[in-house]
């Protein structure tokens, strides 16, 4: 249980005729006992009177949940090859075969290694998108695996037709 809680809930108790050592709190947060007035430990109700802390009592507002994220500083693979563009998927890729800054910009990735065709292993690159061919799919598109697609890192079949095949 939060301090601030506790120390309002301890108030509370004082106020109520309860002296604070007469109230003991659980590792679970709940109270174990009270001398006075009696508090149910599973339900939370209290016997303090009408509308003090009864579930039953008037419906409240359900508070808002907010989930948070654990960032690090930089992902292991992304050290060195400087933050993340808005447009991220040749920093992606500088990230999986290197190069330098001019690679954020996918189209430059045309210029990368040497011309090829399609095949596992290749870079595949669009006037506005870059990734790599991990794969072939069942119905002849071209697996691929790019940066910022959708938003983050994706592996999916694609067309590959009007792209710039390098290895």
């Amino acid at each position: 249980m939060n301090m601030k809680i506790f120390a309002a809930v301890a108030g509370l108790l004082v106020g109520a005729g309860i002296g604070p050592a007469s109230a003991q709190m659980s590792t679970g947060g709940m109270f174990d006992k009270v001398d006075g007035p009696s508090y149910a430990r599973s339900s939370g109700r209290s016997s303090l009177g009408a509308n003090f802390g009864n579930v039953n009592s008037k419906p409240q507002k359900k508070a808002r949940t907010y989930s948070t994220t654990k960032v690090s500083a930089a992902p292991m693979a992304s050290r060195g090859v400087g933050p993340r563009p808005s447009r991220w998927c040749g920093w992606w890729m500088r990230t999986q075969l290197g190069g330098g800054p001019e690679f954020n910009v996918a189209w430059n990735w045309r210029k990368y290694g040497r011309p090829t065709s399609p095949q596992v292993g290749a870079v595949v690159v669009w006037r506005h998108h870059v990734g790599i061919i991990t794969g072939r799919a069942a119905n002849g598109k071209w697996i691929v695996k790019s940066g910022n697609d959708g938003g983050k890192v994706r592996e999916r079949a694609r067309s590959v037709s009007g792209a710039v095949f390098r290895i």
